[in-house]
C-alpha cells in the first residue's frame, strides 16, 4: 500500500497550512487592485490585470467563487456568450462552446467557470473566500481600500456582539459583487455621492449596453463592472446572458491598469 510505511503528524499539517495563509494574508493586506467579486467581471478583471504583473485580490463573500456563472439560468447550467465576447473564453481554452445561432454561443458553465478562475490565479491573482466587506477605507481624495470581516460573523450577532474587521489597502478598487452593486452602495452611502443601488427589469439588448457603457470610476479609486455597473445607475438587468459582464470585466482592467501606470 501507498502509505504503508508513511506517517503524517497531524501538527504537521495545521502548521503547514496556518504557516502558508498568514504568510499569503500579510502579502495581501497592501496590494494595486481589490477586485470585490469572483463571478464574471471579477474573474475577467483579475486575470486581464494580473497577467500585467500588477498585484490583484479577489474578496469573495461566498465560500465558492464564480457568482452566478455555474448556474446558468433556472440551475440549467449552460451558458449564453454573444460572439464579440468569445474570445476571452477561447484564450483560456473553453472547449465546450457551440454555436447556437448566428451571434449566440452556448458553453458549460462549470467549464467556463474553472478556467475563467484558473487562468486569474495562474496568472498571479489572490484570493480570499468567505470574507465580506463591510466598509471601505478612504482618503479626503479617493477609496483607498477595503474593511473585511469573514462573512459567518454576520450571522452571529447573539453570539458574538464585536468582532473587529481587518483593512486591506489598495491603489483601486473594482466593485463586480453584482446585483447589490455592494460596495458602490456603501461608498455613496458614507461618502455622500449618489448611488442608485438596485437594476431595473430585464431588457437583454439594452442591459448588455449599459453594462460596457457604464463600466467606469464612480469616485476616485472606485470601478463599476459587471451587474453592479447596471445596479449602481438603475440600469435594465440581463438574465442569463454573460458576454457583456466578461467585456466588462476586461474593461474595468483596462481601467485600472490605465490609472496605475498614469
Amino acid at each position: 500500500m501507498v502509505f504503508e510505511n508513511f506517517t503524517v503528524d497531524e501538527a504537521d499539517v495545521s502548521r503547514a497550512i496556518i504557516r502558508e495563509f498568514m504568510k499569503e494574508l500579510d502579502a495581501m493586506a497592501e496590494t494595486d487592485v481589490i477586485i470585490v467579486g469572483a463571478g464574471p467581471a471579477g474573474a475577467v478583471a483579475a486575470r486581464k490585470l494580473a497577467e500585467q504583473g500588477i498585484d490583484t485580490l479577489l474578496i469573495e463573500k461566498n465560500v465558492k467563487p464564480g457568482g452566478g456563472m455555474y448556474l446558468g439560468g433556472m440551475l440549467m447550467n449552460k451558458l449564453v456568450v454573444e460572439k464579440p465576447a468569445i474570445y476571452l473564453l477561447e484564450e483560456v481554452g473553453v472547449k465546450s462552446l457551440k454555436l447556437y445561432k448566428e451571434g449566440l454561443y452556448v458553453a458549460d458553465a462549470y467549464e467556463v467557470s474553472t478556467k475563467l478562475l484558473a487562468s486569474a490565479f495562474d496568472a498571479g491573482a489572490k484570493m480570499l473566500n468567505a470574507v465580506e466587506v463591510a466598509d471601505v477605507v478612504y482618503r479626503p481624495d479617493k477609496i483607498a481600500g477595503v474593511v473585511v470581516n469573514w462573512h459567518a460573523i454576520s450571522y452571529l450577532p447573539k453570539v458574538l456582539t464585536c468582532v473587529d474587521p481587518l483593512a486591506f489597502k489598495s491603489k483601486m478598487v473594482i466593485d463586480a459583487t453584482g446585483h447589490g452593486a455592494e460596495i458602490a452602495k456603501i461608498a455613496g452611502r458614507k461618502l455622500g455621492f449618489e448611488v442608485h443601488g438596485c437594476e431595473g427589469s430585464m431588457w437583454m439588448a439594452e442591459a448588455e449596453k449599459a453594462t460596457l457603457e457604464n463600466t467606469k470610476e464612480i469616485y476616485p479609486g472606485l470601478i463599476v463592472a459587471g451587474m453592479a455597473a447596471n445596479s449602481a445607475f438603475g440600469l435594465p438587468r440581463m438574465g442569463p446572458l454573460f458576454g457583456a459582464m466578461f467585456l466588462s470585466g476586461e474593461k474595468a482592467a483596462g481601467l485600472a491598469a490605465a490609472k496605475l501606470k498614469g
